[in-house]
C-alpha cells in the first residue's frame, strides 16, 4: 500500500449511496466503508483515517450522536468529519458545525463537489498541524535578541499567516500590507505620545509579528463560504464569523504548551478582538471602547482599510480617498476615535504601502 496515499472512511447506512461513494473515491484514496456508526467505531480501534464522511440519518445511532463520541476521544478527535445529508435544512447544518463538523455534503454525490471538499480537508488538517508543530517552539524564540532569529520568526510566522491566503484567492499580499499598516501607526504614536504608557510596556519584536496571525481562524472556514464568488448570505455570515473563535482556540492550545507566551499573547488579543467595535456593536464579544485591546484597534484600522481598497468578486476596489472618507466616518462607532486621528497623520504612508505592495485583481474573474 502507498504509504503517501490518504485514505478515507465512508459511513453511510444506505447500500447504493455507499458503493457509489467507493466507486468515486478509490482512483485517489484509500477507502474504507462501514454501514453504521458502531461499525465506524470498530473500524477506528485499527486505523485512524485522513477524513471520515458521516451519514447523519442512520439508525440505532445517527450521526450527531456519533460526532459526539468522536470529538470527545483524544483518538479521533483531530480527524476532520464531513456530513453526509439528502435533505438540506439550516438547523441541522447549524446544529453539526457546532458539534465539530467541518463541512457538509448533500446525496447524491456530485464527483467533483465530494473529492474537492475532501481535499479542502486534508488540507486544513495538514495546515493545523503545521501550526501545532511549529507555534510552542517558535513562540519561544521572541525573547531572543539575535537578529538572526527574529527574521527566522517571522518568516516562519509569515510562512503560517500566508497558508490563509493560499485558501482566499482574494487576499494575496494581504498579510504583508496589513503588518506595514501597524508598524507605521506605531511609529506615530510614539510620535504623538498617544497611548505611551501602553505601548512603551510592549516589546514590538514580539508585537510585529503576532499581527501576522490576526485571521489565522480562517484556515478553518469551509471553502465554499470562504471563496464564495459574491456576498455571503447570513447563514454564510455567521459561518465566516466563527473564525475568531476558531483562531482563539487555536492560540490557547499553543500558549498551554509553551510558558514563553508573550507573543501568542498579543496575537490572541488581536485574534479575538480585531471585529470588536468602539461602540459596542462588534463581535463576538460586543466589547466598547478601551476595553478592547490597543494591539486589536491597531489592527482593525489597519485591516479595514486593506479590505477596502481591494478588490472583491462583488465590487471593484474603493480608492485612497474613498477608504480614507469611510475610515473618518467610522470614528467613534467602529474605530477609536483617536486611533483615527493617527491613521489620518500616516494616511500617505498607507497610500505609498498600496503603491509598492498593490492588491491585485485575482486573473480571470469578472466583475458582477
Amino acid at each position: 500500500m502507498d504509504a503517501t496515499r490518504k485514505s478515507v472512511l465512508l459511513v453511510d447506512d444506505n447500500l447504493a449511496s455507499l458503493t457509489l461513494g467507493k466507486e468515486l473515491l478509490k482512483p485517489r484514496y484509500t477507502v474504507y466503508s462501514a454501514p453504521s456508526a458502531e461499525r465506524m467505531f470498530y473500524i477506528l480501534k485499527k486505523l485512524v483515517p485522513d477524513v471520515i464522511l458521516l451519514d447523519i440519518d442512520m439508525p440505532d445511532m445517527n450521526g450527531y450522536e456519533a460526532i459526539q463520541i468522536l470529538k470527545a476521544t483524544r483518538r479521533y478527535a483531530e480527524i476532520p468529519v464531513v456530513f453526509l445529508t439528502s435533505k438540506y435544512e439550516v438547523e441541522s447544518e447549524t446544529k453539526g458545525f457546532d458539534l465539530g463538523a467541518s463541512d457538509y455534503i448533500i446525496k447524491p454525490f456530485a464527483a467533483p463537489v465530494l473529492i474537492k471538499r475532501i481535499e479542502n480537508q486534508i488540507l486544513i488538517a495538514a495546515q493545523q498541524q503545521l501550526i501545532k508543530r511549529h507555534a510552542g517552539d517558535l513562540s519561544s524564540l521572541v525573547s531572543i535578541k539575535d537578529a538572526q532569529v527574529h527574521d527566522l520568526q517571522n518568516a516562519a510566522f509569515t510562512t503560517l499567516a500566508n497558508l490563509v491566503e493560499l485558501r482566499d484567492k482574494y487576499t494575496v499580499g494581504h498579510v504583508m500590507r496589513i503588518k506595514l499598516y501597524f508598524n507605521a501607526l506605531v511609529e506615530e504614536l510614539f510620535r504623538q505620545d498617544v497611548y505611551t504608557e501602553e505601548i512603551s510596556q510592549w516589546n514590538l519584536d514580539v508585537i510585529a509579528p503576532s499581527v501576522l496571525l490576526y485571521d489565522i481562524g480562517k484556515i478553518a472556514i469551509p471553502d465554499n463560504v470562504l471563496n464564495k464568488p459574491g456576498k455571503l448570505d447570513p447563514r454564510e455570515t455567521e459561518i465566516m464569523r466563527t473564525h475568531v473563535e476558531l483562531g482563539v482556540d487555536a492560540l490557547t492550545r499553543a500558549m498551554s504548551e509553551t510558558s514563553e507566551n508573550e507573543f501568542l499573547r498579543h496575537a490572541q488579543n488581536i485574534v479575538a478582538c480585531h471585529h470588536e467595535n468602539w461602540d459596542g456593536k462588534g463581535y463576538p464579544r460586543g466589547l466598547r471602547g478601551e476595553r478592547i485591546p490597543l494591539e486589536a484597534r491597531l489592527v482593525a484600522i489597519a485591516s479595514v482599510y486593506d479590505a477596502l481598497i481591494s478588490w472583491r468578486p462583488y465590487r471593484s476596489a474603493y480608492s485612497h480617498s474613498e477608504a480614507l472618507q469611510i475610515i473618518k466616518e467610522g470614528a467613534w462607532t467602529q474605530f477609536d476615535p483617536d486611533l483615527v486621528e493617527v491613521f489620518l497623520a500616516v494616511e500617505y504612508i498607507f497610500q505609498r504601502i498600496t503603491n509598492e505592495y498593490a492588491p491585485e485583481r485575482p486573473q480571470g474573474e469578472i466583475l458582477r
